[in-house]
């Protein structure tokens, strides 16, 4: 059972009644409906700037250890615009916004991003970036993200650094009874930003033997590109069909094939900027599609929220930008162990 989300509610003005003199009622009346219908037009066209209601998350039943939000494909869709990430910010603080924050790729420029996410969220709320191919491509981000995890040890709770070469862009981090890999899977072996999306042989002997060291018992992996790019599960709109993880498909056969022998619960993504939720050969995929607000119409703008409880049950909740009433509302809900 899931507790219900409480809608916000509008401070509206009194109502106010006026007594008219016969004589001077026409002239006021004729002041009064010109305002009125410019009123009711600037509330019928109102931005996501101009109402922002409270909200209360959907969360599982019993005792919650850790929770998370998850966001994507936000780019410089991050200024002060309600309609763009900050509606998203705002919304997960509003809602209640967990321990901390893993971006799957493509939040360039991450200085603005993390600027955003401390501003509307909080100052001490942690952000874990990952790579994704704009960043690759630009080396001032490249150069920001190593230097946001300096030392490879920078970010909280970060067990294992990644390989030689990408040691401050890929890494494991434990908490509560959750094992987190985050993937740089624009990583070639030497440079942090030479393949076009891959996970190569050296990444993934990293990965095995982070894997095999591990001692929790719920293990959740991030990266970029999807291993297998849906649609988006509304619009139906597919986008990077051929050129994801599976452009190298020995590759990501063998990378699917080590989360499943190695029982992880997920592998969360972006890319796409398309949402869609589905269990392959045993292996959840979560593609956390945009966080861009109106930035992208081609599918609607979400973010993720995860839960693990004490029992070890593993639950998301996934909010989307209503265009009707400019506000983030559950749209997909499971659970994932």
């Amino acid at each position: 059972m899931m507790s219900r989300e409480m809608r916000g509610t509008r401070n509206m003005p009194d109502h106010r009644f006026f007594h008219f003199r016969n004589r001077e009622k026409s002239v006021t009346m004729k002041r009064i409906v010109p305002f009125l219908v410019v009123v009711l037009f600037s509330l019928s066209t109102c931005s996501f700037n101009s109402f922002f209601p409270d909200i209360e998350f959907f969360t599982p039943e019993g005792e919650v250890q850790v929770s998370f939000s998850v966001t994507a494909d936000m780019r410089s869709y991050t200024g002060p615009s309600m309609d763009h990430f900050r509606g998203v910010c705002q919304t997960i603080a509003s809602g209640g916004p967990g321990a901390f924050m893993i971006s799957p790729g493509d939040i360039d420029p991450p200085a603005q991003t993390y600027s955003a996410i401390k501003t509307w969220i909080g100052d001490e709320y942690p952000w874990y970036p990952v790579v994704g191919n704009h960043e690759a491509e630009t080396e001032a981000d490249m150069e920001w993200l190593r230097a946001f995890n300096m030392g490879a040890f920078n970010l909280p709770n970060i067990v294992n650094a990644g390989p030689p070469g990408c040691e401050e862009t890929s890494y494991s981090f434990d908490y509560g009874d959750v094992h987190f890999v985050v993937l740089n899977e624009y990583y070639d072996g030497n440079s942090d930003h030479g393949t076009d999306g891959d996970v190569v042989d050296t990444l993934y002997e990293w990965l095995l033997q982070d894997l095999t060291a591990n001692t929790k018992p719920i293990v959740l992996v991030f990266g970029h590109e999807p291993a297998y790019p849906q649609p988006d599960q509304e619009s139906g709109r597919l986008r990077h069909e051929s050129d994801s993880l599976n452009a190298h498909q020995e590759n990501r056969d063998r990378f699917w094939n080590l989360l499943k022998t190695h029982s992880v619960v997920a592998y969360i993504c972006g890319h796409t900027h398309n949402y869609s939720a589905v269990q392959l050969n045993g292996v959840w995929q979560i593609d956390a599609s945009h966080a861009r607000g109106t930035g992208d119409m081609g599918s609607r703008s979400s973010f993720v929220m995860l839960y693990v409880t004490t029992a070890g049950d593993v639950f998301y909740y996934t909010y989307r930008l209503d265009y009707f009433s400019n506000r983030y509302t559950l749209a997909d809900s499971g659970q994932l162990r």
